[in-house]
């Protein structure tokens, strides 16, 4: 693809310099990459890659503006609220480089569609948040035979490598189970520093890059750690897995799975003993309660303390779960007890693991402390 005159202007400092000149110009903007995720790592990740002058982009989100997505989505702007991620990331990309294609994925990825979607571009970029579909990207990229550039993040720590198949191992070589549901945080539980996903985001871009030009020392077969608290960075060495069930040397895993499955989830919520209905609560039968100031009754929240500094109910007790094994003695099997957290996951293994040391009056809040400050307490802060 010959460069314009117009290109040759816009991408003059690449140009210059002899590991990309115009044969590398041309192969970036000969190239697609599909970026899976539209927020914190997919923002830095498309805006750069839209700038360097990648010639397609492929953008897969089913989610919408929300205003704690500005903290750190910096694709997004507080006029995008509400509209839909991948509509308002493409906006921004045409506002930085008409000359990209961009075509969007308002959709969940999943067994059914992945192949079809990733088919069709030479890099995938996984900029998702859940262990699932992490699962589901790196089998299709096995599958197809396509580079998987991985980036994760957590409070003020982020992780990046290259799982190329064909070059080195792939993602399940290096976790070849995932963990326990809830186990592991997430960024809505745990939280993350709004720069920490450009950071990621920026190395996931560059890895991008480097993958279509041919050149540099790409992270195949390694893992790069960053903890920015620290200002510490480490490169862990990673091995080929003989025995991986999809890129070893007798592969178990032919073609995709139910991956929620796989990773211990239902409907996309944790799993709780039995159908969980036994152990939750509305926020409006816990109005109910409040109301009627039944005696005995035990508010217990499981958040952080920074969040409860945030918001809480009056007269509510915070025990983080992380604390709650440790100071269980400090609750009664005779009170009745009503559990909340942010959003009601983290209160539904607190409930179950109280039920499952002789808690018989439990009961997790469904939607958490937000449901409750969306229909009972509009004065409540949110976040």
């Amino acid at each position: 693809m010959a460069l314009t005159n117009q290109q040759i202007f816009r991408y003059s400092r690449h140009l210059i310099m002899p590991e990309v000149g115009i044969k590398g110009q041309e192969k970036l903007s000969s190239s697609s990459v599909l970026c899976i995720g539209a927020g914190g790592l997919g923002s830095p990740l498309a805006l750069y890659l839209a700038a360097a002058g990648v010639g397609r982009l492929g953008i897969v989100d089913f989610d919408v503006v929300d205003f704690s997505n500005l903290q750190r989505q910096i694709i997004h702007g507080e006029s995008k609220i509400g509209k839909l991620k991948v509509e308002s990331a493409k906006e921004r990309i045409k506002e930085i480089n008409s000359d990209v294609e961009v075509e969007t994925y308002n959709v969940r990825l999943t067994s059914e569609n992945a192949l079809d979607i990733l088919k069709n571009y030479d890099v995938i970029v996984d900029g998702t948040d859940n262990f699932a579909t992490r699962y589901l990207v790196n089998d299709a990229c096995v599958l197809l035979g396509k580079p998987n550039v991985y980036g994760s993040i957590f409070r003020f720590e982020g992780q990046v490598s290259v799982f190329d198949a064909k070059r080195g191992p792939c993602y399940r070589c290096l976790y070849p189970e995932p963990p326990p549901p809830g186990m592991v945080p997430s960024c809505a539980e745990g939280g993350v520093l709004g720069i920490l996903p450009g950071i990621i985001g920026t190395l996931q871009a560059a890895e991008a890059i480097k993958l279509i030009l041919g050149k540099g020392n790409p992270l195949i077969g390694k893992l790069l750690f960053i903890d920015v608290m620290e200002m510490k960075i480490k490169e862990l060495k990673l091995r080929k897995d003989p025995n991986c069930p999809i890129c070893g040397e007798n592969p178990t895993i032919k073609e995709l799975i139910d991956y929620e499955e796989f990773c211990g989830l239902g409907r996309g919520e944790e799993q709780v003993a039995g159908d969980g209905s036994d152990l939750e609560i509305t926020v409006d039968e816990f109005y109910e309660i409040l109301k009627n100031k039944r005696n005995n009754v035990v508010i217990l929240d499981v958040r952080e303390p920074g969040e409860y500094e945030i918001c809480h109910i009056e007269g509510s007790k915070l025990i983080p779960l992380g604390e709650l094994q440790s100071r269980v003695n400090e609750l009664d099997t005779a009170d009745e007890i009503i559990v909340h957290c942010h959003h009601g996951v983290r209160s539904l293994r607190a409930a179950n693991f109280l039920r499952s040391i002789g808690f018989k009056k439990v009961k997790s809040l469904k939607g958490g402390i937000d449901a409750w400050a969306q229909k009972y307490d509009p004065s409540m802060p949110r976040y």
